[in-house]
């Protein structure tokens, strides 16, 4: 959604931690897949580039705005939903990236709830078609 004002590092980086909250449970479910592509179409990454494990260590100096960072969040919350599932292990390790990033557990909470009302508006609009 704001994914697009990413820079070429930050759009890497995002990829990568998408990578990590898809495969964190173990199953790469094909809901999560096709986020993953509509992801990679949204931020216009290169074909040539492959997600892999990136450290949560240091993540935050490459999202170097607040503007950047609740983006990422917002987009891993909504990939972390994408099987229906917000699955613990992926709730937990965007918790982590939550705290390198300074964003609050009331934050955090803001925001996911924001993002279940997104999916629901999404659900809704889609029966219309």
């Amino acid at each position: 959604m704001f994914l697009h004002e990413l820079n070429e590092q930050q759009k890497e980086a995002f990829i990568c931690l998408a990578h990590n909250i898809v495969v964190s449970d173990g199953v790469l479910n094909p809901s999560e897949k096709v986020m993953m592509d509509q992801l990679r179409r949204e931020i216009g990454l290169r074909d040539d580039f492959e997600p892999r494990y990136i450290p949560i260590e240091g993540v935050e100096n490459t999202f170097d705005t607040q503007r950047a960072k609740v983006a990422v969040i917002i987009a891993l919350i909504r990939l972390g939903y994408a099987d229906g599932a917000f699955e613990i292990e992926e709730q937990f390790l965007l918790k982590e990236i939550c705290q390198r990033f300074e964003i609050t557990v009331q934050q955090f909470s803001i925001i996911e709830n924001w993002v279940r009302r997104l999916i629901a508006l999404e659900k809704e609009a889609r029966s219309f078609m």
